[in-house]
């Protein structure tokens, strides 16, 4: 009979199973061939790489048998991880441990099981490295070594799993760290810009430190909520909708955000949030009523569009215009990052002023 391991004790294994993370991954080429290499050293016809969970066992390798997890009770791999040395069988049908389990007294008929406990650095028992057969045989103490080996080097490769991933937590959490900084001293040269633009001594300049001190907080504005997301792709109109939310208090105007759910790239999400911090503030300044942002999904496009209830634009009003400021400067040189085009015309109902992006949609 298999010992019982004690809850305390189990509770720390099935901690340390989760730690390393590896069930229900997809299958690996290092440790199919280490399953392959155990089967071909012991001349048997299965070889398996076992994680024992709390209510199955799963294998990360299956050499000849179509198998990804069996139930836990009763198990071969369940009592093998209950010891520090190697679980071996010659004879299943011959052998007390093994005669009331169903892969030996069943259909199935295994007959041979050697296996080497998966232990790591602080004392548990992830799983087993277990070769199998059909057949009983007669183990020999160069085959334990070589299964013992083959174990460690399975251990080797769970470590370096890991180890990975420790440190892309660490680096994340550094590069966190690092924007964090990053939008504080945005803020903090915004700030002494805009307290600059109010000294008496630097007057025609004032205007121009003021823009620098409003693109400046436009930048850290468009970094903080770009840097919330973190992922790889982001939901444009949700990123549209918080950066939105702390223009409509900085300008003190209503602005509305209406959009179809889908995400774009995490490289395209700055320069579209700096489109619209421009868009927008200009809208508040030279517009009138609410201001309407949208973001629309074609097959192949994006569509961004900023609208304001205003008088619209002056007759032959050209947004790429060399003649045009500074803002339309910034604007036009960020849609063509995205590859995108610049409009300019009324909104639907032919009242106010509209400026339209349209960017290819990512692959």
């Amino acid at each position: 009979m298999s010992q019982v391991p004690s809850s305390s004790q189990e509770e720390a294994r099935i901690a340390a199973v989760r730690r390393y993370d590896i069930l229900d991954t997809p299958p690996d080429g290092a440790f199919d061939r280490i399953t392959a290499l155990a089967a071909r050293r012991l001349g048997v016809p299965i070889a398996i790489v076992s994680i024992v969970d709390e209510d199955r066992i799963w294998f990360k390798s299956h050499h000849g048998l179509p198998v990804r997890q069996i139930d836990r009770e009763p198990g071969l791999c369940a009592s093998a991880i209950l010891g520090d040395t190697p679980y071996l069988i010659e004879d299943a049908r011959k052998d007390p441990r093994s005669l009331a389990n169903p892969l030996v007294a069943g259909e199935f008929g295994l007959r041979f099981y050697a296996a080497v406990p998966l232990a790591t650095g602080d004392g548990h028992n992830l799983g087993t490295l277990c070769v199998i057969d059909k057949e009983p045989r007669k183990i020999q103490g160069t085959d334990v070594e070589d299964l013992k080996d083959l174990a460690s080097i399975v251990m080797d490769q769970l470590e370096l799993r890991l180890a990975s991933r420790q440190a892309v937590g660490r680096a994340n959490l550094l590069a966190r760290e690092i924007d964090h900084r990053v939008m504080n001293s945005l803020q903090f040269v915004s700030s002494l810009l805009a307290i600059q633009s109010r000294s008496p001594d630097v007057g025609d300049a004032a205007v121009y430190l003021e823009q620098a001190a409003r693109r400046v907080a436009a930048v850290a504005q468009v970094h903080r909520n770009f840097y919330a997301d973190g992922a790889k792709e982001v939901s444009c109109t949700t990123f549209l909708r918080r950066l939105c939310e702390d223009l409509s208090a900085i300008l003190d105007r209503k602005i509305e955000v209406d959009g179809d759910e889908d995400t774009v790239p995490a490289s395209a999400i700055q320069p579209i949030g700096l489109i619209t911090n421009e868009l927008v503030t200009n809208a508040a300044k030279h517009g009138a009523g609410q201001i309407d942002v949208t973001f629309r999904v074609s097959e192949k496009m994006n569509r961004l569009a900023v609208c304001d209830e205003g008088s619209g634009f002056a007759d032959g009003f050209d947004p790429r215009s060399a003649s045009t400021g500074l803002g339309m400067q910034v604007i036009a040189a960020l849609v063509d990052q995205l590859h995108g085009s610049l409009e300019a015309g009324p909104r639907q109902d032919r009242t106010g002023a509209c400026f339209t992006v349209q960017f290819p949609r990512a692959s």
